[in-house]
C-alpha cells in the first residue's frame, strides 16, 4: 500500500473560505476519491497548516497529486504548498495489522515542529523503535502509523490507535511516556495538544476536515 501526505499553509485569512470551499464540495472530492483509487484519505487543520493523507494500492499509477490536481484552482487561492504530494520524508513506520473497518479505530493525528537542526536526531530515535521492533508485526494498540517530515522541519503523524487495547495507563506506562515526551521537547516543539496533559502548555487540537467514504 502505497501511503503519501502534503502539507500546505493557509493564507492570511484564509482558512474559514477553505473549509466552507471543503464543506460545498463534499461530494464531488468523494467521487474523485473512488474514481482516482484513494483509499482512506483525509484532510486535517491546526493553526495555519493543512495536511492531506490517503493510501493507494501498490502499482497503482494515481496518488496524492492527481487527487489534488482535480482542486488546484480552488486550493491555491487558500494555501500555499510546503511539502508537495507524495514528497515528505518517512521518519518512522508500524504498519502492523491494519483495520479495515474504521469503526475499530480512533485516529491519531498530530503535528510538530522539529528544532533547528534536529530532523536526523529525531529520525535516529524513531529508528531505534523500529529496530528493537525488529520483524513484529504489532497487532495494536497502534497501526497504520506513519510520521513524514517536510523541510528537515514540520513534522505529521497519522495513526490508527485499535480501540479494544484502550485501557486507563499504568503508572509505569504513564511515566514511560513522559521520560519520552520530555526527551523529545529537547529536539521539537508541538503544534497540536498531544502533550499538553504533561507540559501545561494550551495548543489546539487537530480538526478533521474531510474523511473519504467507507473509512470512517
Amino acid at each position: 500500500m502505497k501511503r503519501e501526505t502534503a502539507m500546505y499553509r493557509f493564507f492570511p485569512g484564509k482558512k474559514d473560505e477553505f473549509i466552507s470551499l471543503v464543506s460545498g464540495a463534499e461530494a464531488y472530492i468523494q467521487r474523485a476519491c473512488a474514481r482516482l483509487g484513494a483509499k482512506n484519505a483525509s484532510a486535517w487543520s491546526v493553526n495555519e497548516f493543512l495536511y492531506l493523507y490517503a493510501e493507494f494500492e501498490d502499482g497503482d499509477p494515481h496518488g496524492l497529486k492527481q487527487l489534488t490536481d482535480e482542486f488546484a484552482g480552488d486550493m491555491s487561492a487558500c494555501v500555499q504548498e510546503i511539502a508537495a504530494p507524495g514528497s515528505m520524508r518517512l521518519m518512522y513506520h508500524d504498519i502492523g495489522n491494519v483495520r479495515a473497518d474504521k469503526s475499530l479505530i480512533r485516529r491519531r493525528v498530530f503535528a510538530t515542529v522539529l528544532k533547528d537542526g534536529c530532523a536526523e536526531e529525531y529520525k535516529a530515535r524513531h529508528q531505534k523503535l523500529i529496530d528493537a521492533r525488529g520483524e513484529r508485526v504489532s497487532d495494536g494498540p497502534e497501526t497504520n502509523f506513519t510520521i513524514r517530515c517536510a523541510c528537515d522541519r514540520y513534522i505529521f503523524g497519522y495513526c490508527e490507535l485499535v480501540k479494544s487495547y484502550d485501557h486507563e495507563p499504568s503508572a509505569e506506562e504513564k511515566a514511560a511516556t513522559i521520560a519520552w515526551e520530555t526527551r523529545q521537547l529537547e529536539i521539537m516543539d508541538w503544534l497540536t495538544d498531544d502533550v499538553d496533559w504533561i507540559t501545561g502548555e494550551r495548543h489546539e487540537k487537530m480538526k478533521n476536515l474531510f474523511i473519504q467514504d467507507g473509512y470512517r
